[in-house]
């Protein structure tokens, strides 16, 4: 038995091209005289090879990525920006006080999620006669704007899986919902998550735990679940005219996009009568973990 050699698709290396190819069989070749003769003067044209043939792939790369940044559309943005800066190593975090992963763990717990005085689940759960009525279209609804790449919690089940079911038998997740929300309850079994600790780019040390960003993944049917609540807030916020005429954000329909071009519009009106016109953008850092928690419903 022998394994296949494996051929390399054309986006594997898009900046290869036939004059590569022929400087790779010469560079070979080279060297495998100069291995087999071993004689100075070999030696010196396998070196020479070797040089022409790095210095060709290296301009080959780069004359590949300026044409691509210039012909970059708003669908290949994010790709154009990581071959304009490249991929940053992964750094492992470090900390002066932690010697050991079981330190080090502990030293980002306590930065990126303080110690709070932990919420008293209710003693009784009561129904909510006022609370709406899930239906299983809503459920498939909220479904369907989950997107199948996302990674899924502890359960390990996603969201491609959570679909499937759904659609083949709809009482399966309209049954575990559904009291939750008649109860107005969420369980904390359910918020149990995973979390991944990422490195931020362009920090000139690493040793502080602010260095460092985590992503939460909790379980698919807790986002669900949010999902319908948050699909029940947006309806009454508007049906009582809660939310601002210029809110984009988490709103469907709306993007980033409408509130530049809302602020764009905005700035110009200003500036037709020849006034000044000044923005001012705030950035409010950790600001929903440190609310007040007595303005919110206990859980």
């Amino acid at each position: 038995m022998h394994t296949l050699v494996s051929r390399s698709s054309h986006c594997s290396k898009p900046w290869w091209t036939p004059y590569l190819a022929t400087l790779r069989r010469e560079y070979y070749k080279a060297s495998r005289t100069a291995r087999k003769n071993g004689t100075p003067a070999l030696l010196d044209v396998a070196r020479m090879s070797k040089a022409g043939y790095f210095k060709a792939i290296k301009t080959a790369k780069n004359k590949h990525c300026a044409s691509f940044l210039l012909s970059a559309t708003p669908q290949t943005l994010w790709t154009a920006k990581r071959l304009a800066f490249g991929r940053t190593p992964p750094r492992f975090p470090s900390h002066p006080g932690a010697e050991t992963p079981q330190q080090m763990n502990h030293v980002l717990l306590n930065h990126l999620f303080p110690p709070k005085e932990p919420f008293s689940p209710p003693l009784r759960l009561r129904t909510d006669k006022k609370a709406p009525v899930l239906m299983k279209e809503e459920i498939a609804t909220d479904l369907s704007k989950c997107s199948p790449t996302s990674a899924p919690g502890p359960d390990g089940i996603p969201y491609p899986t959570r679909k499937q079911v759904h659609r083949i038998n709809p009482s399966v997740l309209l049954d575990i919902l559904s009291p939750l929300v008649s109860l107005e309850y969420h369980p904390a079994c359910m918020k149990v998550s995973n979390g991944i600790v990422l490195d931020k780019t362009g920090k000139p040390s690493y040793k502080s735990p602010a260095s460092f960003r985590i992503i939460v993944l909790i379980r698919t049917v807790s986002k669900i679940l949010e999902r319908v609540i948050a699909s029940c807030l947006l309806l009454a916020a508007r049906s009582k005219g809660l939310l601002n005429p210029n809110q984009c954000g988490s709103l469907p329909g709306l993007s980033t996009y409408d509130a530049v071009l809302t602020h764009y519009n905005d700035v110009k009106t200003q500036q037709r009568p020849r006034l000044k016109v000044s923005s001012l953008f705030l950035d409010i850092k950790a600001g929903f973990d440190n609310l007040d928690n007595s303005f919110w419903p206990a859980y």
